[in-house]
């Protein structure tokens, strides 16, 4: 093992390095590394001082130690690029413009302060078990995980947890877990989409959700509604809810589903409940498919029937758009990235952080008089 001055020393190189510490930026003084790292003033001394030997920093009387402006072009930085941080990235798929979205922030996030190295889950607990342990092993230095559709996490995360590797969660959390994560406040966002469809005059809103509702996001939406109803002293009527549809779900569960098996079971449960005047779907994909069955019912969307949605597609050529509820997915990915590296950088403080939406209002509601 290193001597502890060493260990010191290539923590702050290492922040110089990525970028955390920029040229002119004053780096820790002997007693804060003292403090931080538990060593010595002798030690934390000796470690600004080979610092200093290598020209990456300078000291100033009475001031303290700056990162000099040539530290990057110092010959000792010539593995500048070896050094950045690896991180894995873990994601269930690439098709939900949605989790695109979130991978793109991080990607830009990541830029010149570290390389990222993603992984694809088809939405499987055992591929995610198996993505997590492979990146570990080959060395990344955190992860960023966006988990499967699961009610209670993995083995591989409670070893993280555990053994208090740096990792963050991203739109989930995990009840009673100590995990950092970066979601959507789904609570509110959820009563805000209600709320919005009551200001429109709509009394018998049914909600469409997937057949698996058991991850954090997915019960946040179902209890965000919940909490709408009864702020406004309304009756919440579960007959005109639907969560048995399939398709939205990730491929590894829904593969063998066509969109024509959830187009029908829409299309009876509109039929079974006539009074549905607007639909509130928790997840874009089941809006399309909402649409598809309304319109071979011959309804027409907004005329005889409103649909509200969690997010859409940007890229969208048809001039038409839902109305929807937009997640941060820029500040998501950025948030994820940043709190990562403060992890990895030593931090042992584990935050909890919640995003608000935008409604956007497009061409699938109106007023209902």
């Amino acid at each position: 093992m290193e001597p502890l001055y060493k260990q010191v020393y290539q923590s702050i190189k290492k922040n110089i390095i990525n970028g955390q510490y920029a040229a002119g930026d004053r780096v820790p003084s002997e007693k804060e590394l003292s403090d931080s790292f538990q060593v010595s003033r002798i030690t934390s001394k000796k470690a600004l001082e080979l610092l200093v030997s290598e020209g990456l920093v300078f000291r100033q009387r009475g001031k303290g130690t700056f990162v000099s402006e040539d530290s990057t072009n110092n010959p000792e930085n010539d593995v500048k690029e070896t050094n950045k941080f690896l991180v894995g990235l873990i994601v269930p798929d690439l098709d939900d413009s949605y989790v695109s979205k979130v991978v793109a922030s991080i990607e830009e996030a990541a830029n010149h302060r570290c390389f990222v190295i993603l992984k694809r889950t088809n939405g499987s607990i055992d591929k995610e078990a198996d993505a997590i342990r492979q990146l570990i092993d080959f060395g990344v230095d955190g992860l960023i995980l966006y988990p499967a559709h699961a009610e209670h996490y993995g083995s591989e995360i409670l070893k993280m947890v555990i053994t208090e590797y740096p990792f963050v969660l991203i739109d989930r959390t995990f009840k009673g877990v100590a995990a950092a994560f970066v979601s959507t406040d789904n609570i509110k966002a959820a009563q805000q989409g209600i709320n919005y469809l009551f200001e429109l005059g709509h009394e018998y809103v049914g909600v469409l959700g997937p057949a698996t509702a058991e991850t954090t996001t997915v019960v946040d939406r179902f209890n965000g509604i919940l909490r709408a109803y009864e702020e406004k002293n309304r009756i919440v009527n579960r007959q005109l809810w639907c969560s048995d549809l399939k398709k939205s779900l990730p491929s590894s569960i829904s593969k063998d589903i066509k969109p024509e098996h959830d187009v029908e079971i829409i299309k009876k449960h509109l039929q079974k409940h006539p009074e549905i005047t607007a639909i509130f779907a928790l997840e874009y994909n089941i809006a399309v498919l909402a649409k598809r069955a309304a319109e071979e019912m011959g309804l027409r969307v907004p005329g005889n029937l409103s649909i509200l949605c969690f997010d859409a597609y940007d890229n969208n050529l048809s001039g038409w758009e839902f109305t929807h509820l937009r997640q941060n997915e820029k500040e998501m990915g950025r948030l994820a990235l940043n709190r990562l590296l403060e992890m990895m950088n030593g931090s042992s403080s584990i935050k909890k952080e919640f995003l608000d939406v935008e409604l956007i209002e497009g061409d699938s509601t109106r007023p209902l008089h």
